[in-house]
C-alpha cells in the first residue's frame, strides 16, 4: 500500500485550514453569529461566508494552474483579497 507524500506546504495548508475551523468554533462558542445580508445574494452567517470564501479561493487556484502561466502567488494574494472581502462585506 502506497502512502500519500506529505511535503511541507501540503501539511501546512491543512494545518492553516484546521486552525481557522478551530478558531471560527471558538469565535461561535463566544459569540454566535446571526445572519445578514451583504453582497452575497442570500442571507449568511460567518460560517456560510467562510465556506464561500475557500470555495471562491479553490476556484481561483484552479483558473490560474488552467489558463494562466502566472506565478501562483498571484493567485494567492487574489485569493486572500476574495476571504476579506466575502468575510467583511459578504
Amino acid at each position: 500500500m502506497e502512502w500519500m507524500a506529505w511535503t511541507g506546504p501540503t501539511a501546512a495548508f491543512f494545518a492553516g485550514i484546521a486552525l481557522i475551523l478551530a478558531g471560527m468554533t471558538a469565535w461561535q462558542a463566544v459569540s454566535p453569529s446571526v445572519e445578514r445580508r451583504g453582497l452575497l445574494p442570500m442571507p449568511t452567517t460567518r460560517g456560510d461566508r467562510l465556506f464561500i470564501g475557500l470555495l471562491g479561493s479553490a476556484y481561483i487556484h484552479l483558473a490560474f494552474i488552467g489558463f494562466t502561466d502566472l506565478n501562483l502567488w498571484i493567485a494567492f494574494g487574489l485569493s486572500l483579497l476574495w476571504m476579506a472581502v466575502v468575510m467583511r462585506f459578504g
